[in-house]
């Protein structure tokens, strides 16, 4: 079995998409919360309010890095989606830390990031920009065989 975690922006269905393409294939997902709400009050929610919203972020962030360390740790394959709508730091942490611990890491954006993310890029063993793409390189990876 192939333990893949899916990363980055949660504001499309990709992780869906890769999902369904994915069926029949010998695949265990898991992923950060994408719940925004959640993932965003989750500290509080747990642990107590803040008065400061420095502290109320900061308390999820760390509660949410619990599931995110696991995740990665526990991957032999990490995919990092880079949207378009917002800048995701989050993601490009994710993608650094999976490097540090020599995961194979597929990184997920259109075009126009590539120059904002050729250094993440480069440490990527694949560039794909449509979740279909992830779908493939998985299915070879699992059998050896081109669709």
């Amino acid at each position: 079995m192939l333990k893949v975690y899916l990363s980055g922006e949660i504001h499309t269905d990709w992780r869906e998409q890769i999902v369904e393409g994915a069926a029949g294939l010998d695949v265990e997902f898991s992923s950060p919360v994408t719940d925004h709400a959640a993932s965003d009050d989750c500290g509080v929610a747990i642990l107590g309010a803040e008065a400061d919203k420095f502290w109320h972020d900061r308390k999820g962030a760390q509660v949410n890095a619990i599931r995110t360390r696991k995740g990665i740790a526990d991957a032999d394959v990490v995919v990092v989606r880079f949207g378009d709508q917002y800048k995701q730091w989050n993601a490009a942490f994710d993608a650094g830390y999976a490097a540090a611990l020599g995961k194979s890491l597929i990184i997920l954006h259109g075009a126009d990031h590539a120059h904002a993310l050729k250094e993440v890029d480069a440490a990527a063993l694949a560039v794909a920009s449509e979740p279909a793409q992830v779908v493939e390189i998985l299915r070879y990876v699992l059998t050896g065989q081109l669709a």
